[in-house]
């Protein structure tokens, strides 16, 4: 009897709680969380398992190209930055931007923020938006496998007084969080992709047929309506 070794796909990506995107592994592999069913189901569409690549958000991109991953798949907006490093697929979510502050502070606006040391990611879409602010002091994060509570601890402490980060994950908080409200939100449209090495168009190509078809059948919508129902499903089949 002949038995095949399951397909894995090594997917980097850091170890933090940040749902609706995911929550923090009790494993350091069982997630929940939009990110980790949508990469489940393209994994099933591939006939793969996951494995999933805890590393510091800061290093997700170079396990990709030293080979300990095969692809990254954690909260990576397309920049130009991040394409010259690794080869995106197509999107699997598109998302806008928000800055948090504390619920006593009556910042609503960018041109409020003279004098405010804002928090982002690193070479991050959030921080070329928050680069945009008049006059704001800019701190960057990225170095922890737990990068969002970071940012929130920062804030919550004083050490800075908001961050930017996208709305998926910033609108729960300032709903559920007395310490901290939403400021306002900037409609970039914010595409998000997975990440390759450069070169691998094989994988990259498996992934975007996957996920065409996963959107083709409705059965992305569908992950994406359980984690955020209050966010309309961005992605349109044959986009």
């Amino acid at each position: 009897m002949t038995t095949t070794t399951p397909r894995t796909l090594r997917l980097a990506c850091i170890d933090s709680e940040a749902l609706p995107l995911f929550s923090k592994s009790t494993d350091g592999k069982t997630r929940g969380g939009y990110e980790p069913e949508a990469a489940a189901l393209i994994a099933e569409h591939l006939g793969a398992d996951i494995e999933w690549v805890m590393v510091p958000w800061d290093d997700m991109i170079p396990a990709v190209r030293r080979g300990d991953a095969d692809a990254v798949w954690c909260g990576q907006g397309m920049t130009a930055e991040r394409a010259a490093l690794v080869d995106f697929t197509s999107p699997y979510a598109v998302f806008n931007e928000t800055l948090i502050v504390r619920a006593d502070d009556p910042a609503r606006a960018a041109e409020e923020l003279a004098g405010y040391r804002i928090g982002a990611i690193a070479n991050s879409t959030n921080m070329k938006l928050a680069e945009t602010f008049p006059g704001a002091e800019l701190v960057s994060f990225g170095a922890s496998d737990d990068v969002f509570s970071d940012m929130i601890e920062a804030t919550r402490s004083g050490e800075i007084d908001g961050f930017v980060d996208d709305d998926v994950v910033m609108i729960p908080l300032g709903q559920e969080d007395p310490d901290f409200v939403e400021a306002f939100t900037v409609l970039t449209g914010n595409r998000w992709g997975i990440g390759v090495a450069p070169g691998n168009d094989a994988l990259r190509g498996e992934i975007n047929s996957a996920l065409s078809a996963a959107v083709a059948d409705g059965s992305l919508e569908r992950v994406w309506t359980r984690w955020m129902p209050l966010l309309p499903f961005p992605l349109k089949p044959g986009a």
